[in-house]
């Protein structure tokens, strides 16, 4: 029986969670609903300091007094701070090896090519491609950004759709509720407007059905509910660790090592006279570029005089900051790219670029099991905001409508041997033409292409002109 209870219990777990969250909205109790809700608020902040050099613990590293024997300050000495921007260099790379070049999205389904061409021009108009690059680049940065699609009626009257991208580093309050298989129940998004003379926070709650706004005030809480149109949460959630995760005590250790290196060129890079202290009346002071060493006698001046310079910094040094430098692009799967890299790869292929380039596809890989959902749960929105609020009369032919997705490579395939190949194929009777028209790269609509392939006739259309 207590078994049978538990099962119960378990069951019913999300109903009740749903039932508290109606009675904490008709009291009006939006503070305890925002409470409740899962937040990335200390890590996102954690990773925006150490994202901006400014902000990183090298800056904190004070100048040295110099003092003379009684105590009293002479001068201030500049201790060099010198942050290093590996963050952002990390978190680029990764972005290029997800969204380098825009998705490209498939028509998996037939009879559907009005509602796929209208899907289409959505991600056209909203300026998808764009906003999910912003979308990465600030949940590797952040470890958390947001998607919102907001549907609403442009100045002609008819419905229109735009994208807002939301993160905590613009201001925005990024609340999630999840059940206990990862779900999303519902979606929170609080942040500031200006109304009169006063700062008034709001805080928007996305549901499947209903959109609630809700609104601080100095008596409480004034909500707002309004349906959703759409039919499902409006917004895709991006979560992930820092694109730099695990390597964030070596970078700080490189910067102290690089300051501290930096301090010592001021100090020995220039060289130093060696001087009999009875010949030396106005020395210069050992900060500026002619320093001098004193010696004690004549003796002294014939053993040491003349000018003593630093060779090179010691080799454990080099060898650490070397060391430093690989383990903190290696261990965050980043290759290293630079000019001297670089400047003998202009006639490499892109096959052995990607070779070369393995370690970041090898974390792009990664990030695909993730963002393979999101880019099904975009698909999924794009459907029911054409059916459902732009476009009502496809609303049939966007649910029949199947939507694949590919990841294109950053640098490009080798058109010119995928074309042979599909020259090849087609001709050997292995490939038919409609799927030779679809996978030839050059080709954007191939249902517009195979049309006019048709209208011209095969006889005047040769096999190779058809292809490319």
């Amino acid at each position: 029986m207590k078994l049978f209870n538990s099962f119960l219990n378990l069951i019913s777990r999300p109903e009740r969670r749903n039932q508290n969250f109606e009675e904490l909205l008709e009291a009006g109790n939006i503070s305890k609903i925002i409470n409740s809700m899962s937040s990335c608020d200390e890590w996102a902040d954690e990773a925006i300091r150490e994202y901006n050099p400014a902000l990183h613990a090298i800056m904190n590293r004070r100048d040295k007094l110099v003092k003379d024997k009684d105590g009293r300050v002479q001068r201030v000495e500049k201790r060099w701070k010198l942050p290093i921007p590996y963050q952002s260099y990390i978190n680029e790379i990764a972005l290029v090896f997800m969204y380098g070049r825009p998705v490209k999205w498939l028509q998996q389904s037939d009879d559907t090519t009005q509602a796929f061409r209208a899907f289409t021009n959505l991600i056209k108009s909203t300026r998808f491609d764009s906003k999910i690059r912003q979308c990465k680049r600030l949940a590797g940065s952040e470890t958390q950004s947001a998607m919102l699609f907001r549907v609403f009626r442009n100045g002609e009257g008819k419905p229109d759709c735009q994208i807002r991208v939301l993160a905590r580093s613009k201001g925005d309050d990024i609340r999630v509720s999840w059940d206990q298989y990862d779900n999303i129940n519902h979606i929170g998004w609080g942040y500031y407007l200006v109304e009169g003379n006063k700062n008034v926070y709001h805080f928007d709650i996305f549901t499947p059905h209903t959109i609630y706004r809700c609104k601080k005030t100095p008596l409480g809480w004034d909500v707002q509910p309004e349906e959703n149109l759409v039919g499902k949460i409006p917004v895709i959630l991006f979560q992930q660790e820092k694109e730099w995760h695990g390597v964030e005590a070596m970078i700080e250790r490189e910067e102290f090592v690089g300051s501290r290196t930096a301090d010592t060129n001021d100090y020995f890079a220039d060289p130093t006279l060696v001087l009999a202290a009875d010949v030396i009346r106005n020395m210069p002071d050992k900060k500026e570029e002619a320093k001098v060493l004193i010696a004690s006698g004549v003796d002294d001046i014939k053993k040491a005089a003349g000018l003593v310079t630093w060779d090179s910094e010691p080799v454990s040094k080099e060898n650490e900051i070397r060391w430093l430098q690989n383990h903190i692009l290696s261990k965050t799967f980043t290759p290293n790219i630079d000019f001297d890299n670089m400047k003998s790869l202009s006639n490499v292929s892109g096959k052995a670029l990607k070779q070369m380039m393995v370690l970041a596809d090898i974390k792009a890989q990664k990030r695909k099991e993730t963002h393979d959902e999101l880019l099904d749960r975009i698909g999924s929105l794009c459907k029911a905001i054409i059916g459902n609020v732009l476009d009502v009369s496809l609303k049939a032919e966007c649910e029949r409508l199947v939507i694949g997705h590919e990841f294109q490579e950053p640098f490009g395939d080798d058109i010119t041997e995928a074309i042979n190949n599909i020259v090849k194929l087609y001709s050997d009777g292995l490939m038919s033409r409609e799927t030779a028209i679809e996978l030839n790269p050059y080709i954007t609509d191939p249902t517009q292409e195979l049309n006019r392939i048709n209208v011209v006739g095969p006889s005047n259309f040769p096999q190779e002109e058809a292809l490319s």
